[in-house]
């Protein structure tokens, strides 16, 4: 209970102003989404891998994070396969559930559990997470070459990849930034969290409550809420990684299915309730799933 109340139930009360706010005032979402990507994220990102101490641990990330996805999408092709699922139902099932919401969900659990340190870990693997699901979760949508053509546009247009680029560089040529360029970075950066936390309670009101196929949508609860974190438990396992890196991963591994990944399956037409509905379901069972591996992580 102690882990629910000072760690699970204060992102909660975020997702509920913005769900409550959304269901009093319909807002719209798009233009206030456009400053989270556009303009907070990329500032966030910038600064964390300016300041992080780039080492193997990133490298191992990587690995973990690829190892992870096509273990998913390989439980999904079978099972697809198994129950005789079309191509279209097979993606939406990979969109669902191969896709955690690592960013305006993750982010904030792990800030408060894991303190800066294990912030900063979930913010770099939020941003790889983002690079995975906007090639792969694109392709899956879309399909086909079209859909790789499609995804390496969507990843070119986001701005985020060109903050990890610039941190990098200035990285290796140990460029200092000065103060009074970096602190209106940090300023804009402090408020990314919580904006795509209201917003992300902004999207799960927009979600309808009818028409779920339960067949289909228990199957996907149980591959992003229980099986991922443990595939996820089992790779730490195998790769030397730092123990609160360890954890991280494996929370961030257990988040419910990206709100994302939505609008992409909307978009290509590709199982759009069946995503968004695994996507409800998986965000609020998460709160005592999640609550429950932070209590067995420590």
């Amino acid at each position: 209970m102690t882990i629910f109340i000072s760690v699970v139930l204060p992102v909660l009360l975020v997702f509920l102003i913005g769900y409550v706010v959304q269901i009093w005032r319909r807002v719209d979402i798009k233009p206030v989404s456009t400053v989270a990507i556009y303009i907070l994220t990329p500032a966030l990102v910038f600064e964390t891998f300016y300041k992080a101490e780039m080492n193997m641990q990133y490298v191992y990330m990587i690995v973990f994070a690829l190892g992870l996805l096509f273990a998913l999408i390989i439980i999904n092709k079978l099972y697809a396969w198994k129950m005789k699922y079309n191509s279209s139902t097979e993606g939406g099932l990979i969109l669902s559930t191969a896709f955690m919401n690592s960013g305006n969900y993750g982010a904030p659990i792990i800030l408060f559990a894991y303190g800066q340190e294990g912030f900063a870990y979930a913010v770099s693997f939020m941003v790889l997470q983002s690079v995975i699901m906007n090639f792969f979760g694109v392709y899956y949508a879309a399909r086909g070459v079209s859909g790789v053509k499609t995804a390496l546009q969507v990843l070119l247009r986001m701005p985020v990849t060109y903050a990890v680029i610039l941190a990098v560089i200035l990285k290796l040529l140990n460029v200092t930034v000065p103060a009074n360029l970096m602190q209106p970075v940090e300023l804009i950066s402090q408020a990314a969290i919580p904006t795509v936390m209201l917003i992300l309670g902004m999207q799960l009101a927009q979600i309808k409550w009818t028409g779920f196929e339960w067949g289909k949508v228990s199957y996907g609860v149980i591959v992003r809420l229980l099986l991922s974190p443990l595939i996820a438990w089992g790779i730490t396992l195998i790769l030397p990684l730092d123990p609160l890196l360890a954890k991280v991963l494996i929370v961030a591994s257990a988040m419910p299915s990206a709100a994302t990944i939505v609008m992409y399956a909307v978009e290509f037409d590709a199982k759009p309730k069946l995503v968004s509905s695994i996507t409800l379901i998986t965000t609020l069972l998460s709160v005592l799933t999640l609550t429950l591996l932070l209590v067995i992580l420590g």
